[in-house]
């Protein structure tokens, strides 16, 4: 697993696969990153949005038109162009918007399959508790790919009935040891 930080929000990559991106605009700092850390856009297969908010998906629509393969949960499919009126609004933004026929469409149940065929062990699994079209990418290997979900420290604040709770309960269902955030820094988990 790599961090590429090029940006506001955390990006992962892992195994050929990009976990999120930054905003538009950020794609030369996004090839300054990939080369630090001896890699190319030849190198991803796949990007994987946590969900759909500007900060997590503005590249997408320039790796897909590079030959990246969008990963889309077809939870998500109502989410995909949200962005893009906000960033219609901002001028000197060069975004390209996200097509979503051009999508590798799955469900979190068939994620762990389609994961397997493309070299990764683990699953999606939802995470509805900061977006509706959240989700995470948990690894056999123990890592947790959360985006925006709040640390698990927020529990208390957020209370036992929460959706935040619901969601870090699945999650630690699959015992991961660390769980790495858009936005914080990596939390370990047992």
């Amino acid at each position: 697993m790599i961090l590429l930080r090029y940006g506001n929000t955390n990006t992962y990559y892992t195994d050929g696969l990009l976990i999120d991106t930054d905003m538009p605009g950020t794609l030369p700092l996004f090839y300054k990153e990939l080369k630090k850390n001896g890699l190319n856009v030849g190198d991803i297969r796949f990007v994987l949005a946590t969900h759909w908010h500007p900060d997590h998906m503005g590249l997408i629509g320039e790796l897909t038109a590079l030959g990246v393969k969008l990963l889309l949960i077809d939870r998500q499919k109502a989410y995909v162009n949200f962005s893009d009126r906000i960033f219609a609004r901002q001028k000197g933004i060069d975004f390209k918007p996200v097509r979503e026929d051009d999508a590798v469409v799955i469900s979190c149940e068939e994620s762990r399959a389609f994961l397997h065929g493309i070299g990764i062990g683990g699953e999606i699994v939802p995470t509805e508790s900061h977006s509706p079209d959240g989700v995470a990418l948990i690894t056999d290997d123990g890592n947790c790919f959360a985006g925006d979900l709040e640390p698990m420290r927020y529990i208390e604040a957020y209370g036992e009935d929460s959706p935040l709770k619901k969601d870090w309960d699945r999650i630690v269902s699959f015992h991961p040891h660390t769980a790495y955030f858009g936005h914080y820094n990596a939390q370990k988990l047992n």
